[in-house]
């Protein structure tokens, strides 16, 4: 975070919003205008997430140990199969690679938190 802007983070403010939509906005509306209060806080709770990610970095991390930099290329290298021979290296960069994205999109669901 930078000492520029202080405080509320960036994480704070889309918390605020989030709780917002989800307590005044539902509790005084119904149908779509309330199904869209739900999918938008649910957005901003995956972007407060995504704020407060301490393990950001480890994604490139797993995705260095297999020597690529980014998920496309580690796919393209799959798909042209120049990996099978490095099988378990490869399973354990996308088991990082998922983890962290189920991590911010359905937190809990691997049973790690």
């Amino acid at each position: 975070m930078s000492a520029l802007t202080g405080r509320p983070t960036a994480a704070e403010l889309v918390a605020a919003v989030a709780e917002f939509l989800e307590g005044e906005v539902r509790s005084n509306t119904t149908g779509s205008v309330n199904f869209h209060a739900l999918v938008a806080a649910n957005a901003l709770r995956t972007v407060e997430r995504e704020l407060l990610d301490e393990q950001a970095c480890a994604p490139q991390a797993a995705l260095s140990s297999v020597g690529y930099p980014d998920e496309q290329a580690l796919a393209a290298a799959i798909r042209a199969g120049d990996l099978d021979h490095r099988g378990p290296e490869v399973v354990a960069c996308l088991r990082t690679l998922v983890r962290h994205r189920l991590s911010i999109a359905h937190p809990g669901y691997d049973g790690s938190r």
